[in-house]
């Protein structure tokens, strides 16, 4: 994850300042009286059909009583703002950006496995009953392996 960095938006409502702030996983920021810590980062990969872009983000306060608080821990996502919101009357934080590598993508599909020896399974029918006979009464034959049988003489074409 140390090649991972977010950019999360920080809004103080107070006077409508808006700050960006680029966090590697496990880093933190202090703005007053507030640090918001970046737990982790993900994006999906460009191949995937659904793009999301998520945080998991942890935001503390110090109150008037000088004691920190935790105010919000959780997953926030750049395309479902309301999916889970950082409810706190000063403060908001929304994720920008995950900037992160991915493994290589998906390859191209594998061809279809094509194999040019046939099935060893007996066939149905006379026809290839008697190609199969062939082929195993044939001194040519190995185990395993089937010739395809020999073409008809004139003779058995013309007697058809």
């Amino acid at each position: 994850m140390a090649q991972r960095v977010a950019v999360l938006g920080i809004l103080n409502k107070r006077n409508g300042i808006v700050r960006d702030v680029a966090l590697h996983p496990g880093q933190s920021a202090r703005w007053k009286n507030m640090v918001v810590r970046l737990r982790a980062c993900e994006a999906t990969a460009p191949w995937e059909e659904e793009k999301l872009t998520g945080a998991f983000v942890q935001l503390d306060v110090q109150g008037t009583d000088q004691a920190w608080r935790r105010v919000f821990s959780g997953w926030l996502y750049k395309e479902s703002p309301s999916l889970n919101v950082v409810e706190h009357p000063v403060y908001d934080v929304w994720p920008k950006s995950c900037e992160m590598t991915y493994p290589a993508g998906p390859g191209a599909p594998a061809a279809p496995v094509t194999s040019s020896s046939r099935s060893s399974a007996a066939k149905s029918g006379a026809a290839a009953g008697a190609r199969a006979r062939a082929s195993t009464n044939s001194p040519a034959a190995t185990p395993g392996t089937a010739e395809p049988p020999p073409p008809p003489s004139a003779a058995e074409s013309n007697a058809t």
